[in-house]
């Protein structure tokens, strides 16, 4: 087969009308596949040299993929009203419990603990261990805020042209959310960033808006990194400024003699894993660096280990099924009709998309180091269980496209298929018919036009209705 013709088949199969649910679930499950494998290579070592135990990382990375996956098949099954029923509480939920974060964090600083505990409820810098279950809070508010944020963006609909209404109440609870987050959390917050300006952007608000974002979102990320030397994150006061330092490593990088654990060691260990992997890799699980060399080898810096064991191979894979499902999300974003449905999938997408940008471009050095995990990839139970939640709901957006519920309805699986997978998705509504153009007018008005058939009226003669039987038969 010429290209030509692959070109076409390939056509041919993204014209299908459940191609984007396809599309959808090979790219998300064969980067859940792919994370599991590499959360196993590169703690196994660890977990067997601490504890005897090769596979207790990933075993509770799998216990969280499991929750993920019941996660995504209820998200399938809902329907776009509950989604934004689900919204405010949702967003309540996640200010609730970053502010219970950050007043404990407070707390502990001023007594100088690590940790703060009151009753069942213990914070330890970005997570929340609520009865021995971890929580991540800031987790939960990019899932609260593509929700909450699409309802009311799609409630306003065009009168978003003013500056009262994206003000009213969207800005005081974005501004709100970017700092209960990125207090602690700077990574994070330049995600929501993110959704925001791909809501904004499905939306269609002017240009001028994102300007305007923009130098706000500057002028908050560099306030931010100041307030990083007075405690902020992982800081301290009265010792040097780590945001300020990593930053300064990205745009002038030392020497690697120079470089120390809290300036550019990690970034420094993270090329030489890529370098040391090649085009083809060492081979799965023959990783060196993961030896206590590279930091957070299972998390944030994973990407490095798959360079290291799979090579730029490997990299491409992981960046071809990104690509997917970033094309994936906004096909479903422009095929959906319903304006909710549009703004919460182009806001699932440009989270997910942006969250892999900045892990990758972080590991390979085109971007500073922020410590966001890899989605679907990094080891982290809160971050993959509200992925797949969120990858569920778009799979149920995608069944929701108007090619895609008429062939669903048309050829309706099997009765106990719709029960345990999913139900039969709403038909779209019918679509107005254009309107007729206009009958050529002739020499005489249409007006003035004389009926050809055999009813037609002199002219000048008023066409009246008889007005037989009773009043009360009348009214009737």
């Amino acid at each position: 087969m010429d290209a030509a013709g692959g070109l076409a088949a390939l056509r041919g199969l993204l014209a299908r009308p459940l191609a984007s649910y396809y599309l959808l679930l090979s790219s998300a499950g064969l980067l859940l596949l792919i994370g599991l494998t590499m959360v196993f290579s590169a703690t196994s070592v660890k977990d067997y040299a601490e504890d005897g135990d090769a596979s207790a990382s990933v075993t509770k990375q799998a216990i969280f993929a499991v929750i993920g996956i019941v996660g995504f098949w209820a998200c399938q099954r809902l329907p776009a009203r509950t989604y934004r029923a689900l919204g405010r509480p949702a967003l309540a939920v996640a200010v609730g419990l970053l502010l219970v974060l950050n007043l404990l964090l407070a707390y502990a600083r001023l007594t100088g603990q690590e940790s703060a505990r009151i009753g069942p409820i213990e914070a330890r810098l970005l997570w929340l261990f609520i009865g021995g279950i971890q929580v991540q809070p800031s987790e939960l508010a990019k899932l609260a805020l593509v929700l909450w944020g699409a309802h009311v963006i799609a409630r306003k609909g065009a009168a978003l042209g003013w500056w009262k209404e994206l003000a009213t109440p969207l800005f005081p609870v974005i501004g709100l959310l970017f700092v209960l987050v990125g207090y602690n959390d700077l990574g994070t917050m330049l995600c929501l960033l993110a959704i925001v300006v791909g809501l904004l952007w499905a939306a269609g608000v002017r240009l001028r808006v994102f300007a305007v974002l923009s130098a706000v979102g500057a002028a908050g990320v560099g306030l931010l990194v100041a307030v990083a030397s007075l405690g902020a994150g992982s800081g301290e006061r009265g010792e040097e400024n780590y945001r300020f330092q990593r930053l300064m490593a990205f745009v002038d990088p030392p020497s690697p003699e120079q470089c120390k654990l809290e300036g550019c060691y990690q970034i420094y260990q993270g090329r030489l894993a890529i370098e040391h992997g090649g085009w083809f890799g060492v081979g799965l699980g023959k990783s060196s660096l993961k030896f206590g060399w590279l930091p957070e080898a299972h998390n944030d810096f994973i990407f490095a280990v798959i360079a290291e064991e799979l090579g730029v191979v490997g990299c491409v894979v992981v960046l071809t099924l990104f690509a997917v499902l970033a094309y994936t999300g906004l096909r479903i974003a422009r095929r959906v009709e319903d304006p909710f449905r549009r703004l919460a999938a182009a806001g699932v997408t440009t989270w997910l998309v942006s969250q892999a940008v900045i892990n990758i471009g972080g590991v390979v050095g085109l971007l500073p180091i922020t410590g966001l995990p890899l989605p679907f990839i990094s080891d982290g139970g809160s971050a993959l269980v509200v992925t797949l939640a969120a990858v569920g709901m778009l799979a149920s957006f995608a069944r929701a496209e108007p090619d895609a519920a008429r062939a669903l309805h048309a050829r309706p699986p099997a009765r106990w298929v719709r029960l345990v997978w999913a139900p039969l998705p709403p038909l779209p509504g019918r679509r107005r018919r254009p309107a007729a153009p206009p009958a050529d007018r002739g020499s005489v008005p249409r007006s003035r036009g004389r009926r050809e058939d055999d009813q037609a009226v002199p002219r000048g003669a008023r066409q009246t209705r008889a007005r037989g039987g009773t009043a009360s038969e009348r009214r009737r």
